[in-house]
């Protein structure tokens, strides 16, 4: 028994009371994280008005496109080998973005080996673009928040600031924040990328700039300035624009044969222009693909000819795809009605 200045109470009294305070803080510690958790994903998607526009990166787009746009010029004047070459190498750093970056470094949507490794990180670094730890956590924080204010480019905010305002102000609380929560082991952990970011800016310069201007001017005495806009900002900027489309106009113009409940849509320029990004509704169901689409063939997806080109090598193995039944399934059930069997040639049934 316990003696109090009020009477005496049991020890089973007590533990009761006791008891009732415990349950009541328990419910009340439950209350306020669950207020807090909602209060934290509808912060989440609340229109975020007050990103700081970086000057600097729109002084640096606006006159990149200004030296692309008089790059058009100099094309009546241009070789006809540098425009081959302008295009071809335009081919290399896309394949570099489609196939290195995105489905093998971070999808993982197949397995390569180490030559094949290196062949894509140097595609890639035809492009451009970011370092390989920048492009691959800002693609997988945009397929696990996508369309949120976690999404680095959210086509929710519009044409202009997923296809390239995004690359212009500073980024959203949240996509930093939910950066830090994206696994990047494989990344960081990866000695062939460790070299390549290590060495990135000087390997930048060479493969995106130096040779592919160098080379037409070398080769075939192409004139140094044409080669400079042609082969080299034209050139540069097309590869940009064309990365930057998946992000917007595959998100906002076409249809949804596989899942009507998200934005990602199916544009069939898109996937022209990308060598195959542009069936974007279906890679965001199944982003573990290596074909990225379950239509169009090598024609409309020249990224996976050459993917299987290499899997005939034996430098590309364990290549990912679904089952057509888990395909025909899900289209059923949550696509938008254009979905029909296709026999790979690109065709949707459109009339619902």
């Amino acid at each position: 028994m316990i003696q109090t200045g009020a009477g005496t109470t049991t020890q089973a009294e007590t533990d009761a009371t006791l008891g009732k305070h415990r349950t009541v803080l328990t419910e009340d510690m439950v209350r306020k994280r669950k207020k807090s958790t909602m209060a934290e994903e509808e912060l989440s998607r609340l229109p975020y008005s007050k990103s700081k526009i970086i000057w600097s990166n729109v002084l640096y787009i606006v006159i990149l496109h200004g030296l692309a746009v008089r790059g058009l010029f100099y094309l009546p004047t241009a070789k006809y080998q540098t425009i081959i070459f302008a295009y071809i190498v335009a081919g290399i750093g896309g394949f570099g973005v489609t196939g290195g970056v995105h489905r093998y470094f971070t999808h993982r949507s197949f397995k390569a080996k180490i030559p094949l490794q290196i062949l894509l990180l140097a595609c890639y670094t035809v492009s451009g673009q970011n370092t390989v730890p920048d492009w691959v956590r800002d693609h997988r924080v945009h397929h696990k928040f996508s369309e949120t204010n976690a999404d680095p480019h959210n086509a929710s905010r519009g044409f202009f600031f997923s296809h390239v305002g995004w690359l212009m102000q500073r980024k959203h609380p949240e996509v930093s924040k939910r950066g830090r929560t994206v696994d990047m082991s494989d990344i960081t952990n990866d000695p062939v990328i460790r070299f390549h970011t290590k060495y990135f800016t000087l390997l930048k310069l060479l493969l995106c700039f130096i040779l592919p201007i160098a080379i037409p001017v070398l080769a075939w005495t192409e004139n140094f300035i044409v080669s400079v806009f042609v082969a080299g900002f034209l050139r540069y900027v097309y590869n940009l624009n064309v990365t930057w489309s998946v992000n917007s106009v595959a998100h906002i113009w076409g249809h949804k044969p596989y899942d009507k409940r998200i934005q990602p849509v199916q544009n069939l320029i898109v996937s022209v222009l990308s060598l195959g990004e542009g069936w974007h509704n279906y890679h965001h169901v199944f982003p573990w693909d290596y074909r990225a689409a379950e239509i169009g063939g090598y024609l409309l997806n020249t990224t996976t000819m050459w993917l299987d080109f290499f899997a005939g090598l034996g430098w590309a193995y364990d290549l990912k795809t679904p089952s057509e039944h888990l395909v025909q399934q899900v289209a059923v059930n949550h696509g938008d009605g254009s979905w029909q069997v296709s026999d790979n040639t690109g065709s949707y049934n459109t009339g619902k």
